[in-house]
C-alpha cells in the first residue's frame, strides 16, 4: 500500500511529500493545526475539528483561502486514498513561503496526513496512569498551534519519570491543560475542569456535556493542590479519550485506582461515540 499525503494541492506519496525550505512553518514555527482520528474508517467530530482548525488559523492571523466545505471534501478524499483499519487525520496549515523569512505573504499551505491510529495500552485503562505538572504557559493558548516545544520538552519529563503525560502550571499556580490532553477533576462532587488558559478540546466538549446529564459541573481555575487533592482526575484527548489518571507528581489520587466517575463517563462516551458512528461503509465526499 503507497501511503497518501495531501500537500499544497498535490496528493503524493508520503515518502515524497515535501514543502519547501522558507515556508515560516519551518523559518518561525507559523502554523496551525488540528488532529482527528476514525472510527470504523468514519473521522470522528470531522466539522467539530475543521471548525477549530479555522478558529486556530484566525487567532494567529492566517486567512484560509479553502471554504469550510472544501477543507471537508480535503480531508475525505485523502482518507480514502489510504487504507489503514484505524487512521489519524493531521490536517496542517502553513504560514506560507516568505521572501524575509518572516513576514507571511497571505498565501498557506495545506497538508492533510493520514496514517495508522495508534493502539494504546489496555493498561492505561484498567489500571490508570501517572501525569505530572510542569509550569509552562502557552501565548496564544486558544489556538493549536504547531509551536510543541514545550510540549516537547515537558513529554521528555514525564517519560523520564514514568508518566505518561504532563500538565502545564501557569505562574499562579493555576493547572492549565497536558501537552496533549484536557484535564478533569472530581472536587466535593463537582467534575471541575480549568475554562481559560487552554485550547478547548472536542473531546472535554463532548464529555461536558455528558457529564452535566448526571452531576455538577464546575468550570474555573483549578489550583495544583487541588489537583493532587480530589477524588478522581483523568484527562481526555483526541486518540485517549477518557484516560483515568492514579497519580500526579508524587501524590496518589483517591484510592489509587480509576473512580467510578470516570469509569462511567468513559462506558457513556463510548457509546455515544459508538451509536453516532455505526459501523458503516465509509462516508463519502
Amino acid at each position: 500500500m503507497v501511503q497518501t499525503y495531501y500537500v499544497d494541492g498535490q496528493f503524493v506519496a508520503a515518502s515524497e511529500a515535501v514543502i519547501p525550505v522558507d515556508d515560516l512553518a519551518i523559518m518561525r514555527g507559523f502554523g496551525v493545526f488540528d488532529l482527528l482520528r476514525t472510527l470504523n474508517g468514519q473521522p470522528l467530530f470531522l466539522k467539530e475539528h475543521i471548525r477549530r482548525l479555522e478558529d486556530s488559523a484566525g487567532r494567529i492571523g492566517i486567512q484560509l483561502p479553502w471554504s469550510h466545505r472544501k477543507l471537508i471534501d480535503i480531508v475525505l478524499d485523502t482518507l480514502h486514498r489510504n487504507s489503514f483499519e484505524e487512521s489519524n487525520i493531521r490536517i496542517v496549515v502553513t504560514g506560507g513561503s516568505s521572501t524575509d523569512f518572516i513576514t507571511p505573504q497571505g498565501k498557506p499551505r495545506l497538508l492533510v496526513l493520514v496514517t495508522q491510529a495508534p493502539v494504546l495500552p489496555e493498561k492505561w485503562y484498567t489500571d490508570g496512569v501517572k501525569i505530572i505538572t510542569f509550569f509552562s504557559e502557552r501565548s496564544i493558548p486558544g489556538a493549536k498551534s504547531i509551536d510543541y516545544i514545550a510540549a516537547t520538552i515537558a513529554l521528555k519529563k514525564a517519560q523520564e519519570q514514568g508518566a505518561t503525560e504532563a500538565v502545564y502550571v501557569d505562574h499562579k499556580g493555576h493547572v492549565l491543560e497536558g501537552t496533549t490532553s484536557n484535564i478533569f477533576a472530581l472536587i466535593d462532587g463537582k467534575l471541575t475542569t480549568p475554562g481559560t488558559g487552554i485550547l478547548s478540546g472536542i473531546t472535554r466538549k463532548a464529555v461536558l456535556e455528558l457529564a452535566a446529564k448526571t452531576l455538577p459541573v464546575d468550570i474555573r481555575d483549578l489550583g495544583q493542590d487541588e489537583l493532587t487533592s480530589a477524588g478522581e482526575v483523568f484527562i481526555t484527548g483526541t486518540n485517549k479519550m477518557i484516560v483515568p489518571v492514579v497519580q500526579v507528581d508524587r501524590a496518589s489520587i483517591g484510592d489509587g485506582r480509576p473512580g467510578r466517575v470516570t469509569q462511567t463517563l468513559t462506558r457513556a462516551l463510548s457509546k455515544q461515540i459508538e451509536d453516532t458512528y455505526k459501523k458503516t461503509k465509509r462516508i463519502k465526499s
